[in-house]
Formats: C-alpha cells, sequence, structure tokens
C-alpha cells in the first residue's frame, strides 16, 4: 500500500509560491484558546502563539499589511452564531467583555492594523475581507492563528477561490491535537495552498 505523500505525488503536489504583494491574516488568536481551564484551551495553539511576536516583528519592519480576526457573538440569543453556535455551544464563550475573547497578549492588534469581526470559520465569510485585500492591492495571503482544522482550513480554501494565494505558516498555526493538525496542513498543502516553515516565511519577508 502507497503511503499518502505516494498516492499524491504527481496529481496533487502543485506549488503557487509568492505573487507580486503578500499581506498575513492572524485569525482568532484569542486567550480562550491559551487560557488553561478554558473549553477552547489548544496546546497547539499556546505552541503557535509563542512563534508570533519575532515573526509579526520582522513583518511589521518590512511594511507588509497584517490582518487580525476576532470571533463575537452577541448574547443572550447569539442569532447572529446561527445553527454554528447550536452545533458548538463552547463559541458562546467569545462574547464582549469575556477575557476568553481578547487578543492574546503576544499578538495584539497595532493601531494601524485592520480587525475584523467573524462569527464564522472562514474570515471571508461575510467580512469586508475581500474589499481590504483588493484595497492594499495584495496578491497574497500568508496565513497564521487557529484552528488548523476549523478557521485555517476554511480561510485558506476561501483565499484561492476569491483568487489570492493562500501560504500557510507551519509553526504559526495551531489545534487541538497533532492528528487534525497534521492532516489538515496536508490537505491544504496539496490541494489549496501552500504550507511553508516559519524559517522559508522569514526568508521571504526579510527579502522584502
Amino acid at each position: 500500500m502507497s503511503t499518502a505523500q505516494e498516492n499524491y505525488e504527481g496529481v496533487w503536489d502543485g506549488r503557487l509560491g509568492f505573487g507580486e504583494k503578500s499581506a498575513i491574516i492572524v485569525i482568532d488568536l484569542l486567550k480562550g484558546y491559551t487560557t488553561e481551564g478554558s473549553p477552547l484551551y489548544a496546546p497547539g495553539v499556546v505552541a503557535c502563539v509563542q512563534q508570533m511576536p519575532d515573526f509579526l516583528e520582522l513583518a511589521r519592519s518590512k511594511a507588509v499589511p497584517i490582518i487580525h480576526t476576532q470571533v463575537r457573538y452577541t448574547p443572550p440569543d447569539y442569532v447572529d452564531g446561527g445553527v454554528w453556535v447550536k452545533k458548538a455551544p463552547v463559541l458562546r464563550d467569545l462574547v464582549e467583555g469575556n477575557p476568553y475573547a481578547e487578543f492574546c497578549d503576544e499578538v495584539i492588534p497595532r493601531e494601524d492594523e485592520v480587525v475584523i469581526t467573524k462569527q464564522y470559520a472562514s474570515a471571508f465569510f461575510g467580512t469586508s475581507l475581500v474589499a481590504t485585500l483588493n484595497g492594499l492591492r495584495v496578491d497574497t495571503l500568508i496565513i497564521t492563528g487557529c484552528t488548523t482544522s476549523g478557521c485555517i482550513r476554511a480561510t485558506a480554501v476561501d483565499t484561492v477561490q476569491h483568487g489570492f494565494r493562500p501560504i500557510c505558516v507551519r509553526e504559526c498555526i495551531g489545534d487541538r491535537h497533532d492528528g487534525p493538525h497534521e492532516a489538515n496542513l496536508f490537505d491544504i498543502n496539496a490541494k489549496y495552498g501552500d504550507v511553508i516553515s516559519k524559517a522559508e516565511a522569514m526568508e521571504y519577508l526579510n527579502s522584502l
């Protein structure tokens, strides 16, 4: 029996590479994912957040646009969460005033950085992200944040579907468990975008 890599080789192994201009998106790096005791707590996201400060510092020094996303719902009925909040009631913690909904200290947006509020997995769904990327005149979206099997994958798929190049930075992405994390990175790299190492991403930023 062939390995997954062998099975995909020559069929689902194309590369997009970087285009003419990139932006970085930091997806949902909120304290609920990094605080022990939170139902959203994910060790893989803790590791991801630790990789972010020097990456963002370099990007800022190169004037690369950085976009942040956060999830917010409206109590008491959470109607803006639709059936997804019924499927995943844990999301009800992501409301204004709940510490779990705050940005992690390592990735707090600067005043000149766009913050997009979303209610669903993809950073594109029901938001101004396409208009923002078009306004910035970028063709490549460098994807970081959480979680790999949810918002990262959904955003990567929508990135390519909207005509942008998705580039996922492996060490700057996290999930609850290595299994779904690795499986989804494999799928993204095979079918939708490129998954690169942080070292490769830093090399690219240094070249700008």
